[in-house]
């Protein structure tokens, strides 16, 4: 992808924006970097006062004949006030097509998710540990999914890190 510092300052201003729109989360702080771990990071902010954690990647590989897309990541999240954890969600960078499923695959194995906007999740919270668990264990995730004018993308990413980040938000956000 781009230059690294450049897509992580992209890459902030599009989650605090996720979370600053949000009507739930009427006010978030600038997220705070935690760490780089390998090819994620951790960071951490607060929403109305309440403790969020997060990581983050972009994609090493991405593919698909658009013209133009914006901005492409996976967050895995944790809330302790909402008590949730693991929540996984991936952001495409362009609208889905409604009515469309994502796939998400780690290492063959295969996870189906909905999709809404310009973004997809897991179906309830045993699909997002699931998830979590496989991106710690696995080397390499491809997320699919098709626009709303039937572009299919299929974005790569690797999992280098993902355990160290995870490791790190989950204490950041005292969840064992």
């Amino acid at each position: 992808m781009a230059d690294k510092s450049f897509s992580l300052r992209c890459l902030l201003g599009a989650v605090f924006a996720l979370f600053a729109f949000v009507p739930s989360y009427a006010h978030a702080d600038a997220p705070k970097k935690i760490g780089q771990y390998g090819d994620w990071a951790g960071y951490v902010l607060f929403e109305d006062g309440k403790q969020v954690c997060y990581m983050v990647s972009q994609p090493v590989k991405a593919e698909g004949k658009y013209s133009s897309r914006g901005d492409v990541f996976i967050l895995v999240t944790h809330r302790p006030a909402e008590n949730t954890r693991d929540v996984f969600s991936y952001i495409a960078g362009y609208s889905y097509k409604p009515g469309s499923d994502a796939s998400v695959t780690i290492d063959g194995r295969e996870y189906v998710l909905f999709t809404q906007g310009d973004t997809a999740w897991a179906p309830d919270a045993a699909a997002d540990h699931k998830l979590s668990q496989a991106i710690m264990n696995g080397s390499k995730m491809v997320v699919k999914g098709t626009s709303t004018r039937g572009t299919l993308t299929t974005d790569t990413y690797s999992l280098k890190g993902s355990t160290a980040a995870h490791k790190a938000i989950s204490k950041e956000c005292g969840i064992r």
